[in-house]
């Protein structure tokens, strides 16, 4: 007869009553190791964590392709984009013209008709003081009935001839009117400046600009005689960035935008007045000495 085993007032009977010799192995290990796991909670927490991460790492380096090996075309192909994606720095000419462009302005020599503004001719001047002294060619405002200068900012100008050296073929021009924003030219000295030196010249070739050109001072302490004989200018700068007429008057540039010298002559054994490569300009130290302002 199979014994009754009473159980909250129920009788249970005993092949139905909970055995521990009957619970399965993990249940056993579980049990063996709870109070293990007590004490050293947190040291197998991390343990497991670090299990975990290095299988996944494990997983992840079986299931993830290999990587391609790289090419020299693929670096190259590499390097070209990033340095099409960088934004690009101006140029130097870009730079000195930035710096003198607002002090460069245009001069015309107008007709005598009052009524009308014609331009009998076309040339180039530079601001060098704040209050609006401009520093031109001679030749190019000669026997003017009236004088016009263009400001960078567009405003019109009368203009009177307050001085000339004919031995330097320069001029000295005070507008009637000033912009309110007028910038004068920074001036440098040519003791600084030498063969090579890359420069611009900012001018009006044929009535159009203004217009920059660059090239490099070719020689210092050059002469020249006027194709006619009568002009003889000394201690000139030569260059060959492009002059034509028009230019005359600018200003000859360094690439920081600094006035190193009045661009005043181009050089051309044929009868055509067009640059073949030879221009001249008068030192700023020339120029300036001879209106009686020392630059430096």
């Amino acid at each position: 007869m199979k014994r009754i085993v009473r159980s909250g007032g129920a009788d249970v009977p005993a092949n139905l009553r909970p055995n521990s010799s009957a619970e399965g192995p993990i249940r056993r290990l579980l049990r063996s190791l709870g109070p293990f796991l007590g004490r050293h909670e947190r040291p197998v927490l991390l343990a497991s964590g670090a299990v975990i991460a290095l299988l996944a790492v494990l997983l992840y380096t079986l299931v993830s392709p290999k990587p391609q090996k790289l090419t020299q075309k693929d670096i190259d192909s590499a390097v070209l984009y990033t340095l099409d994606s960088l934004p690009r720095a101006p140029s130097p000419a870009a730079v000195a013209y930035g710096v003198v462009g607002p002090s460069v302005v245009r001069v015309s020599r107008l007709s005598a008709n009052e009524t009308e503004n014609t331009e009998e001719g076309v040339g180039t001047g530079v601001v060098v003081e704040e209050s609006g002294t401009i520093l031109t060619s001679l030749h190019v405002v000669a026997g003017a009935h009236r004088i016009a200068v263009r400001f960078a900012n567009g405003l019109d100008s009368d203009a009177v001839l307050v001085g000339a050296m004919p031995e330097n073929d320069l001029a000295v021009l005070k507008p009637l009117t000033i912009p309110d924003d007028l910038r004068a030219a920074t001036l440098r000295s040519t003791a600084g400046v030498h063969p090579g030196d890359r420069v611009i010249a900012v001018g009006n070739p044929f009535g159009i600009g203004p217009s920059v050109s660059a090239g490099v001072i070719s020689g210092l302490g050059r002469d020249y005689f006027s194709p006619e004989g009568k002009r003889l200018l000394t201690n000139l700068i030569q260059f060959d960035a492009a002059a034509n007429p028009g230019n005359s008057g600018g200003p000859l540039v360094t690439e920081d935008g600094e006035v190193v010298g009045i661009v005043t002559a181009i050089l051309n054994p044929t009868e055509q007045r067009v640059f073949v490569g030879i221009g001249f300009a008068v030192p700023i130290e020339t120029a300036m000495g001879g209106i009686g302002i020392s630059p430096f």
